[in-house]
């Protein structure tokens, strides 16, 4: 696989970006190895720089559900293009993409669309802290919401009560307002409520984790979270910036039969382009400004090219038919690296909901942030690379997940399997 092109690429970026690349997991450090640099993409292929070709199972990390430029997309994009990309004033594209998504999330009353989820979830804890009139968070370990200063954060020696900073130029006391615990544990989360729900304004959490992989919840987690904030004024948020239309059309929340007060929204509802949205219900989105005193702006908010492509991707995603072909694409995809892991001796837990998976090396139950760390990594960068080797491009991380979309073929699965089980063997 010849990959010069790209080497000398990686070399000219690390002299004008930091580590050459514009996000760390670009970067291939948790592999090693120089990263590809991609020259176009189509369908479920992607084509780098040295015009090696790729079936792709990380589709921009998750927004495209329809596949790389898919035809009506691109056809409305070119067309809106024409007309300029930014107003900086309101356009009828807002509210018909806003129409669309309240039908797919019923708990969605009033939406807010920004540009990123990482501007979604610092917007929607803002205004639980301005609805409830209090100040402390609760995330899960391992469950990542985007670069916000509060929510860089680990899980230290204390447990549930004390955390240290995930990054450095976080102040010890941005996250002394945040509480870390384990994800699937019922009991501490409700021992924690107990004691500080006086000072709690919100729990956020991915409702399937997709940043540690792809971690399940228990099946009584969700409904936990849902009874005990119910139970004490607290703002459930629900980031499904990754699970949004990818485990089901209304997101987790649809699939586990749990309404959140508020949800965050990305990836998907800008159809590839830069977008991301929160809401939930009117009394605490009525705050929001020039509503209510909750401030939160965008210049490029709700811009009309992302919200194009986000219009035409959830009208694919609305038909029933785009569900099904996808079910049948990942349960094809899910018992053939089943199939191979076993048949080539190797131990692997493999999980997945809706259109998002992963593979662990590992012979535990991943259900955390902890079990997850049992994964051999030096397993998986063989197993990337040997992928790789034979065109198949995944997540460049153990801990990251993969996505399947509705470009992909039986060929495309087939020839997947067949690279990882000769990939196994290697192992």
């Amino acid at each position: 696989m010849k990959t010069r092109k790209s080497k000398k690429l990686y070399k000219k970026a690390l002299a004008v970006m930091p580590g050459g690349v514009n996000s760390p997991v670009r970067a291939f450090r948790a592999v090693g190895g120089n990263p590809l640099f991609i020259a176009k993409a189509k369908g479920s292929k992607i084509y780098d720089v040295d015009g090696n070709e790729y079936i792709d199972y990380v589709l921009s990390w998750g927004p495209l559900i329809l596949g790389h430029a898919y035809p009506a997309v691109v056809k409305a994009l070119k067309k809106a293009v024409e007309k300029g990309t930014s107003y900086g004033a309101p356009t009828s594209l807002e509210i018909e993409l806003a129409t669309l998504v309240k039908k797919a999330f019923p708990s969605i009353e009033k939406i807010r669309m920004v540009n990123s989820g990482t501007e979604a979830t610092m917007s929607a804890i803002r205004v639980a802290r301005g609805f409830t009139k209090r100040n402390k968070v609760v995330k899960f370990e391992g469950c990542y919401h985007g670069h916000v200063d509060g929510l860089l954060v680990s899980a230290g020696s204390g447990g549930a009560t004390f955390g240290i900073p995930d990054s450095l130029g976080v102040p010890q006391s941005y996250i002394s307002e945040t509480i870390i615990l384990p994800f699937n544990d019922t009991e501490a989360f409700k021992n924690t409520l107990k004691q500080h729900w006086k000072e709690i304004a919100c729990v956020i959490v991915e409702p399937v984790v997709g940043n540690m992989g792809c971690i399940l919840p228990k099946e009584e987690f969700l409904k936990t979270l849902r009874e005990e904030t119910e139970k004490y004024g607290i703002v459930l948020i629900f980031d499904e910036v990754m699970t949004g239309f990818r485990v089901a059309f209304g997101g987790a929340q649809q699939y586990y039969r749990v309404k959140p007060d508020l949800t965050c929204l990305g990836k998907v509802i800008g159809g590839g382009l830069p977008v991301g949205a929160y809401g939930g219900r009117k009394e605490i989105m009525s705050l929001v400004a020039p509503e209510g005193g909750v401030y939160q702006a965008g210049t490029l908010s709700g811009n009309p090219l992302a919200v194009t492509a986000g219009i035409e991707t959830l009208k694919v995603l609305s038909k029933t038919s785009t569900y099904k072909k996808l079910e049948k694409t990942m349960q094809s995809l899910e018992r053939g690296l089943k199939d191979a892991a076993k048949q080539a001796g190797v131990k692997v837990k493999f999980y997945r909901a809706g259109t998002m998976f992963c593979t662990y090396f590992t012979e535990k139950e991943v259900i955390d942030a902890q079990t997850a760390k049992t994964s051999d990594t030096e397993a998986f960068k063989k197993f990337f690379w040997g992928m790789l080797k034979r065109r198949v491009y995944i997540a460049p991380s153990q801990f990251e997940a993969g996505f399947i979309s509705l470009a992909h073929t039986e060929k495309d699965i087939e020839k997947t399997v067949k690279a990882a089980y000769e990939t196994f063997k290697e192992l």
